[in-house]
């Protein structure tokens, strides 16, 4: 079992004190579920001796007990005597569409490409169309192009003008950075692969926000690392990251600080310093990923410091990307390091992938000479959109949950039940793709919640929430599963 284990005192702070409902045994088992399955308590997490978790919440040692009977009846808590008592989800039986080993919340990503249907509207796809520079760009990078053809066009770091400019850019935030530090990657997926096979070995443990990225993921998965999801829906717990990451003795642990994909987000500098400042003690990398960083609503608005700026040891590793600030299409990224581990990554990336394409950085690094322009046309277009896409939800899911993000692409909306596969299934049926909780987790658990990007059209997205509230009304209306009879 997980030597994973929460305190009195911090499990009655995530349960917000005793609640005034009645009975109370039944309203606290109710809200240790609830921290259960939004992810803010991890699966096998060891729970509190029942003593101890009463004199932290005030109340009596048998309203602990009883609460701890009935999670254990709904099949949420686990118990072995000398052991104690751990977190689990009860058994659940597969829908006859999710094969056995399928990943949970069904198919997304570009992979699963959408129908040939021009009124079928994608929001499992979370990236925009390019900005209005973009062809000044393109024509810029093709006039310089001729100074880099009669070279061998290979440049396993990246081309020293697009490292400086990045690098200046970092600078310009607080964070003194040498193009030496920096190398160029083909888009932040190959940047955290590059990073995942250099720093991590099979069996080590990661720390994951959950929700988080599900290609990252995928890619520590893939890596044999041991994930350790931490729930960030209601902001970050650094407490709970800095024991997390020290009683799995982590070395790594991957976190979205700016606008964080899905929830969105926005770390304060207190938790961003003291999560440095975590890692420090757990002897721990901190990836960063800053793909959002540059997608504030209002580009004016005082920006946090980058948790690099926190760091004194070359511990936070920082990725960034022009797919979602930019376009899609230009597949570059970059990592920000030590100038050692720069070189390292270099050197790692020769096997699979020499370089990347030198017209794709140099028009990025002509959109990073622009870049105030390119935030200002973002922030102005996914305002309308996210403002839009709340007023429909609103409208025609009132019951739905969520809140307005200052930055980044995409609302995580809660459903109010555990059917956000079921509404993803039905919600395609009916010509709409969406992306379901589980998807953005370890374990299974999110099942109430739902990514819904406004990248499109304010038009568009109404019409998608219309098909939405059509998709929730045909899975409320449809009769409750059976189990199957067991034959012997």
């Amino acid at each position: 079992m997980s030597t994973r284990y929460v305190s009195g005192p911090h499990l009655a702070r995530l349960l917000g004190g005793v609640s005034s409902e009645r009975p109370v045994y039944a309203a606290l088992a109710r809200s240790v579920r609830g921290l259960v399955l939004d992810g803010r308590l991890a699966l096998r997490t060891r729970l509190p001796a029942e003593r101890d978790l009463a004199a932290a919440l005030g109340v009596s040692r048998t309203t602990v007990t009883a609460a701890y009977d009935r999670l254990r009846d709904e099949g949420y808590v686990e118990s072995r005597r000398g052991a104690g008592s751990w977190t689990v989800l009860p058994p659940v039986r597969m829908s006859p569409a999710e094969p056995r080993g399928a990943a949970p919340g069904g198919r997304f990503g570009r992979a699963h490409p959408v129908p040939d249907d021009a009124t079928f509207i994608d929001l499992g796809c979370a990236t925009p169309g390019a900005p209005s520079i973009f062809g000044e760009a393109v024509a810029a990078a093709v006039d310089e192009l001729p100074r880099y053809s009669s070279g061998p066009g290979y440049e396993p770091a990246g081309l020293a003008s697009l490292r400086q400019v990045i690098a200046d850019g970092y600078a310009a935030r607080g964070v003194p950075t040498r193009p030496d530090q920096i190398v160029v990657t083909t888009g932040a997926q190959h940047a955290f692969t590059l990073l995942s096979e250099t720093l991590i070995e099979a069996g080590d443990a990661v720390v994951v926000e959950r929700p988080t990225y599900p290609h990252a993921l995928g890619a520590l998965r893939r890596r044999g690392a041991r994930l350790v999801p931490v729930g960030v829906n209601e902001g970050w717990d650094v407490e709970l990251a800095a024991g997390a990451m020290r009683q799995a003795a982590a070395r790594m642990a991957y976190t979205i600080p700016d606008f964080q994909n899905p929830t969105g987000q926005l770390m304060p500098a207190a938790d961003r310093a003291a999560l440095v400042d975590a890692g420090r003690r757990a002897d721990a990398f901190l990836v960063t990923d800053e793909t959002f960083a540059d997608l504030a609503h209002d580009p004016r608005a005082p920006r946090e410091p980058p948790l690099a700026s926190f760091d004194s040891g070359g511990r936070v590793v920082t990725i960034g990307s022009a797919s979602k600030l930019m376009w899609g299409g230009l597949r570059i990224g970059w990592i920000r390091t030590t100038a050692p581990l720069a070189r390292r990554l270099v050197l790692a990336r020769e096997p699979f992938d020499m370089a990347s394409p030198v017209l794709d950085q140099l028009i990025v690094r002509e959109l990073l000479l622009r870049v105030e322009e390119v935030r200002a046309e973002r922030a102005e277009s996914l305002l309308r959109g996210r403002d839009a896409l709340a007023g429909a939800l609103r409208e025609l899911l009132p019951g739905w949950e969520f809140r307005l993000p200052a930055g980044g692409m995409s609302l995580w909306a809660r459903i109010g039940a555990p059917v956000a596969t079921l509404v993803a299934e039905a919600a395609e049926r009916l010509g709409v793709r969406v992306v379901a909780g589980p998807v953005f987790g370890v374990d299974g658990v999110l099942e109430d919640y739902v990514r819904l990007p406004y990248v499109l059209p304010p038009d568009t997205l109404r019409l998608a929430v219309e098909r939405l509230a059509l998709a929730c009304r045909e899975v409320e209306s449809a009769p409750a599963a059976r189990p199957l009879p067991a034959y012997v």
